[in-house]
């Protein structure tokens, strides 16, 4: 029988021997025999040498571009869970919530996702490292970590109440990280995973739809061009779905790229006008909100399980102007009433949301290695560029993602 005695010994062990070299500064040594025939440790000391700096890209408080900083005196990221890991950014991706973070949007929800029982004064979120997306390799690993070890290339996508990966190094929980494609850069690998769990969230975990119930089924995307309209074509696609999509005229070569069977440049002509000529929708994935929804839901097959998602939602605002206890309520009030209003006329109304996941990166990364889904980058910085980063990705319309290369040298081809 193996003793616990045992499991912890063989537990740490393995956690010494994958590690990088001293990665705590640890110093232990095992001795012989003592004079009374047990084994002794010497006891475990911190060295000098360890890291309690790096350099990132910071936020003292909420605004515009201007309230970027560079340091390089950003707190070392420390494992404090078991089941936590560190890892080296080699590269960075930017997403829309990346403006609406340093503008300070859901910073209600966000502190009490922080600090749950409210310990912390207002503002120790500050110094804020923001960026949701890291393609790295995996420098330490705490000790319940098995899937993982030291010089694993890795990929993330990183929850908002987290640190950032616009930083040198970044903590996150091994339920987070993935195995990286092996078919891409690190630049490269940086532009899917935000935006591909999100889509992965609101199709799957949302939708229901999965690659064995896909095929043949209608979907519309509205607002395909940016970094989870253009992933969510390639999935659906890969899939066997019929998918059309909107965006404007000079996107349309990008989105039927991506596999798009119809396209409807929403510049130039009415876009309900135009969906009115063809067969209703099993989804409609919206990433326009606004005024979108008044006409959207018409447009799905009635009494048949077919579902609008919506990523555009008044969730974090509700919690940012309300407060969290009014904010969730007045949420729940605005989706039981549009979900009874539409449940009346057979079909289904939902919220889409983010959501970190792994496993789903384990999933999405077989695929990226199979042909059947590439990154879309628009744009790509190096590190000291960070600020014009956040410019091009403010100035909107995006074609894709906009990556920032932490380690230079890291750029694939393009």
């Amino acid at each position: 029988m193996i003793t616990l005695h045992r499991i912890r010994i063989v537990a740490c062990s393995r956690w010494l021997c994958t590690s990088h070299s001293k990665p705590l500064g640890l110093n232990i040594s095992v001795s012989g025999e003592t004079g009374h025939g047990s084994v002794s440790f010497r006891k475990l000391s911190t060295s000098a040498n360890r890291r309690t700096i790096m350099p990132a890209w910071v936020i003292d408080k909420y605004g515009g571009n201007e309230v970027l900083r560079f340091t390089k005196n950003a707190s070392f990221p420390i494992i404090h869970y078991p089941n936590e890991v560190i890892v080296k950014v080699h590269a960075a991706g930017l997403n829309p919530i990346d403006i609406s973070m340093r503008g300070g949007y859901g910073a209600a929800t966000l502190a009490m996702r922080r600090d749950p029982l409210n310990i912390n004064q207002a503002g120790n979120e500050f110094p804020l490292i923001l960026g949701r997306d890291v393609s790295g390799v995996i420098m330490e690993c705490g000790l319940d970590v098995i899937y993982f070890k030291p010089g694993d290339e890795v990929w993330a996508a990183i929850p908002p109440w987290k640190r950032g990966s616009l930083a040198e190094f970044v903590v996150l929980s091994g339920n987070e990280v993935s195995h990286k494609p092996k078919s891409l850069s690190h630049s490269e690998a940086a532009a899917i995973p935000y935006v591909a769990s999100t889509a992965w969230s609101v199709l799957v975990n949302t939708g229901g739809i999965t690659k064995d119930n896909c095929a043949r089924k209608r979907m519309l995307i509205i607002g395909a061009s940016g970094g989870v309209g253009t992933f969510a074509i390639q999935m659906l696609k890969a899939w066997g779905a019929h998918v059309t999509v909107t965006c404007s005229q000079n996107a349309e070569g990008l989105v039927r790229g991506l596999g798009a069977d119809h396209v409807i440049d929403y510049t130039t002509d009415d876009v309900p006008e135009q969906l009115k000529s063809l067969e209703k929708f099993d989804l409609i994935l919206d990433n326009v909100g606004g005024a979108t929804e008044n006409w959207a839901l018409d447009f799905l097959k009635p009494w048949a399980g077919a579902k609008y998602i919506t990523l555009v939602t008044p969730f974090l605002l509700n919690t940012d102007r309300l407060g969290v206890a009014d904010g969730m309520m007045q949420n729940g009030v605005t989706l039981g009433r549009k979900t009874l209003k539409y449940m009346c006329k057979g079909v289904h109304y939902r919220w889409g949301f983010f959501s970190p996941s792994g496993p789903s990166l384990d999933e999405i990364s077989e695929m990226v290695d199979a042909g059947q889904v590439r990154p879309v980058v628009e744009g790509q910085f190096s590190f000291p560029q960070v600020p014009q980063a956040f410019q091009r990705l403010e100035e909107g319309h995006a074609r894709g993602k906009t990556v920032v290369n932490v380690v230079a040298g890291d750029e694939g081809a393009e």
